[in-house]
């Protein structure tokens, strides 16, 4: 499966889980142990919308969480998509922020940003938290090419062991550091 594919399936189960959320859990801890409920929301929903504006060529504009924070996602999403299936973004350099960068490798981390924080998303606010394993899948191949020795450390806690009959979803939470 194609990267912007793949990214799609990761934008519906993300809509799923943020949709999912009470306004009474935004204060809640999460797996990200700096951030609230509300916290991981901006983030989430910031990241896919900063990175669809980079993909379309614009800058990021300023963002703050709305009331509807599955509808402002949805919107965010769309506008992502619609940017990452311009023909050859794949292929320019794209700056988002920290540095110039390869089009593929923005979208996979769009898609590896976004499918480990639903997956904190979803455990914090006592959701079902395994991933569709296409985007489990698609995830784990985006962090094993984004996720080096140099930028593991202050991003990602060392990596975890886990049974070898593990879930995608558990494999890649434990190689990113995490723990339910």
């Amino acid at each position: 499966m194609d990267v912007i594919d793949s990214l799609e399936q990761t934008f519906v189960h993300a809509h799923t889980v943020i949709g999912g959320v009470r306004a009474d859990q935004h204060g809640e801890r999460t797996p990200c142990d700096e951030w609230t409920v509300r916290d991981l929301l901006e983030h989430m929903i910031g990241v896919v919308a900063g990175l669809g504006s980079a993909a379309a060529g614009r800058p990021p504009s300023p963002f703050e969480l709305a009331a509807d924070p599955a509808g402002q996602f949805d919107e965010a999403a769309a506008a992502a998509l619609a940017a990452w299936r311009t023909p050859g973004v794949l292929d320019r350099v794209i700056d988002a922020g920290p540095g110039p960068m390869p089009g593929r490798v923005l979208a996979g981390i769009n898609l590896l940003d976004t499918a480990t924080h639903t997956w904190d998303l979803a455990t914090a606010t006592g959701q079902f938290a395994e991933l569709p394993e296409p985007v489990a899948v698609a995830a784990m191949e985006a962090s094993h090419m984004i996720v080096s020795p140099e930028i593991r450390s202050g991003r990602f806690g060392p990596e975890l062991t886990v049974p070898d009959d593990a879930s995608t979803t558990r494999q890649l939470v434990a190689f990113l550091g995490r723990t339910a």
